[in-house]
């Protein structure tokens, strides 16, 4: 295997001795084999690697995002149980509301702080070993779970959901890296969706999990939050068998042998058949190898990457302002107002999850299809105008007896139009708008965007629909407005480009105007 792993080195090295200088400075790779390496397509590696991260990290961070709504009140009910029990105290209604709204909330804290270590982790211990690190802190989470009741511990259940968190901010910070990385140029899209898919899929399933007449009942919600543990468990033991990323290898590490051993096992075909993208790989190593190792403070303050930066937080803030937890939120009682009775409500909100999983489900061949700037700007014009008669049919619900049908019907296509564009892209444009050294900080940077808008959106909703009402809606309307005047501006178009090409579009900050060359 080594002295043919040789061989194929040695035919890359003349293969690459003829490529050609362009005037920028960049190398254009000259090969025959460019249509037999893009029909690699999805190898059964590349597939193990996308379900894998699909449902080992992107589900269980979904799964405790939706599994907390159903049986809130009977955990609110052992939180006071427990404090008179162990500290004599009775909390009064504020107090166990700021009990749960901690509860609640430190999970988000959790994401936030595991999206900016992750990069740091994911360039010393490799992609596959901080995605092995996020499934081991997702299950500790789930013990914490599992012994709450037993020790009864409010605090452990604190602690549980602040690993969890962490696993859910390493997941949305590693995946979208990781897959890209792995992927060939023509997949790239397609696994970029799996993240969003796995999370829709995770809070449908939390939201089915925490059922009264599955586990949400008082002897077993505890049982009910360390579910998707098994799920970790598997999926901790199958990253020992994923191949690592070879741009990380290559360019990173400097493990060029390794590297194209990995390259080969993922594309299932002889190395030497990919001198275009192993060529690729080599001048990308050159040009990082040029340059200082990147920081958090060297990407945050090079003019270079400022475009992209704000482009990757955002799209990451401006997915989670768009009203879409908001929607959910509100579903149940819209469909209550349509005549359907408690139990009703909640399986047609159940139905809503499920159009969000079938519409990221549709977006994996549309990302193949479609430029990722069209769909998202479709996205976000359709979905803003669904915002509008969102609000206005849910002003007017009494108005005439279709109305609440009117309000069911937006809420779906709303669903329905999120899902082709505004939910799954954000994830995972930055991994297409960064070259490889400075990608995992950029990514983790709009990781902790998107965890930080939910927050946001999650502690301000209540008090914000106290005040104004279904009005809300009008507000992240206009904020989806905002993102995609900003985005036609700006917003490269990525499929099928090389990132060291996008990348150069941007250089100039927002005097750059990428979609003019």
């Amino acid at each position: 295997m080594d002295s043919d792993l040789d061989t194929d080195v040695s035919a890359l090295c003349l293969e690459v001795s003829r490529v050609a200088t362009l005037p920028s400075g960049r190398r254009k790779i000259e090969t025959n084999n460019e249509e037999h390496e893009n029909s690699a397509g999805w190898t059964p590696m590349l597939l193990l690697a996308g379900a894998t991260c699909c449902l080992g990290s992107a589900l269980p961070a979904g799964f405790n995002i939706g599994v907390m709504n159903n049986p809130a009140h009977l955990m609110q009910d052992f939180c006071n149980q427990s404090f008179e029990q162990r500290y004599n105290v009775h909390l009064t209604k504020e107090e166990l509301n700021v009990v749960w709204s901690m509860i609640v909330s430190i999970f988000l804290i959790g994401g936030v702080t595991g999206s900016l270590v992750a990069s740091w982790i994911a360039d010393r211990l490799g992609r596959r070993g901080a995605l092995g690190i996020g499934n081991i802190l997702a299950i500790i989470g789930a013990i914490c779970f599992l012994v709450v009741r037993s020790l009864n511990s409010v605090e452990l259940l604190l602690v549980g959901r602040l690993f969890v968190g962490f696993s859910g901010g390493f997941a949305t910070s590693l995946l979208p890296v990781y897959l890209t990385e792995v992927a060939p140029l023509k997949q790239r899209g397609a696994v970029g969706v799996l993240c969003q898919l796995g999370i829709c899929c995770g809070v449908s399933l939390g939201q089915i999990t925490s059922l009264g007449t599955v586990l949400g009942t008082e002897k077993s919600w505890h049982i009910m939050l360390a579910s998707f543990a098994p799920i970790c468990i598997f999926a901790l033991l199958v990253t020992f068998f994923l191949p690592e990323s070879p741009k990380y290898l290559y360019v990173v590490k400097k493990q060029e042998t390794k590297a194209l051993k990995e390259l080969s096992r993922l594309r299932n075909m002889e190395t030497v058949l990919l001198r275009s993208e192993v060529a690729l790989l080599r001048e990308e190593s050159l040009i990082e190898a040029a340059v200082d190792p990147w920081t958090i403070q060297r990407v945050t303050r090079d003019p270079t990457l400022k475009l992209p930066l704000i482009l990757v937080c955002a799209l990451q803030f401006g997915q989670q302002l768009s009203g879409i937890n908001a929607v959910f939120y509100y579903s149940s009682s819209i469909f209550k107002n349509a005549g359907l009775d408690i139990a009703g409500a909640q399986y047609a909100t159940l139905g809503t999850g499920v159009v969000n999983i079938g519409m990221a489900l549709v977006a994996v061949p549309l990302m193949s299809v479609f430029g990722r700037r069209t769909l998202f700007l479709t996205s976000c014009y359709t979905s803003s105008a669904c915002l509008v008669v969102l609000c206005t049919s849910i002003v007017l619900i009494n108005s005439t007896p279709f109305m609440p049908w009117l309000c069911i019907a937006t809420v779906l296509i709303y669903v329905l139009l999120y899902g082709i564009g505004l939910g799954p892209i954000p994830y995972f444009i930055g991994s297409e708008l960064f070259d490889i050294g400075p990608r995992p900080i950029a990514t983790s940077l709009g990781s902790v965007f998107n965890w930080g808008g939910n927050f946001l959106v999650g502690m301000t909703f209540p008090s914000l629909q106290n005040f104004v009402g279904p009005y809300a809606f009008l507000l992240f309307s206009g904020i989806v407005l905002l993102l995609a005047l900003f985005s036609r501006t700006y917003l490269p178009e990525t499929r099928g480009r090389n990132t060291n090409d996008i990348a150069s579009t941007m250089t100039k900050g927002l005097k750059s105007r990428p979609n003019e060359n």
